[in-house]
């Protein structure tokens, strides 16, 4: 489900679960472990990726509806544990976005420091809205931090996604690059941060995350989203989902 690559001091993890590197239980235990492994081992910096085509295309709702109340809490846990561990990493992260990045893939490059795109016929938002669930705050504000408040009320409530292009237009995206330059421009941009006094430069990283590490801290979004899940809206929505990714 990842590959783990090192590039001198700066470590790629790329996500690997076909077709769409969904995330289930399995695939967020295993970045959780990832990126505390690659810290250990020296990196510097880190980059996360996806598959060519899809950086990662949300939650496995198939999978997340076949499970009972316990078992979706004890998943929500798990997730909001890695927003938090990819928001205050005390290294870098650089969103390497490969592709389509909808729901929870548009979730995880909002905690990075830095989101590079590809070009070509990609999208990326928080969608949750349109499958009938919620934003949860701490989600909203990461996105508020990049795009700022306005555009991020009209993206979520709308459960907009958007092109590449518009991505870069509101500040989604930092960075847009042919897909074969991806890897490249995310170990160059890394390198810049690794050339700079350490100690400077994740300090003020990292303080200038401060109310969103902040509120990952404090929020009780696991149980929030739990009791979501299980509302009638919710599940009428993603059942009609699945029904409709089943069809193709």
């Amino acid at each position: 489900m990842l590959h783990i690559q090192f590039h001198d001091a700066v470590a790629e993890i790329r996500m690997d679960r076909p077709p769409a590197n969904a995330l289930n239980r399995e695939l967020v235990e295993k970045l959780l472990a990832a990126l505390e492994t690659v810290r250990m081992d020296g990196a510097r910096a880190i980059i996360l990726t996806g598959r060519p085509g899809m950086f990662s295309g949300g939650l496995d709702v198939p999978d997340l509806l076949s499970l009972d109340r316990r078992q979706v809490e004890a998943f929500w846990g798990l997730f909001f544990a890695l927003t938090r561990q990819l928001a205050a990493s005390p290294v870098p992260v650089i969103a390497a976005i490969s592709g389509h990045a909808p729901a929870g893939g548009a979730v995880l490059a909002l905690q990075c420091d830095y989101r590079i795109g590809v070009t070509g016929k990609f999208r990326i938002g928080l969608n949750e809205v349109q499958v009938g669930l919620p934003v949860p705050g701490t989600i909203l504000l990461a996105l508020e931090e990049v795009v700022g408040p306005r555009v991020a009320r009209r993206m979520a409530t709308r459960g907009q996604m958007l092109s590449m292009d518009e991505a870069l237009g509101v500040g989604l995206l930092d960075e847009l690059v042919e897909p074969e330059q991806l890897l490249s421009a995310a170990l160059d941009r890394a390198n810049e941060l690794l050339a700079l006094p350490p100690v400077a430069m994740n300090t003020t990283r990292l303080a200038g995350k401060a109310r969103l590490i902040e509120a990952l801290n404090s929020s009780g979004d696991t149980a929030v989203a739990t009791g979501w899940w299980f509302s009638a809206e919710t599940q009428t929505e993603m059942r009609k989902l699945v029904a409709r990714l089943t069809k193709h």
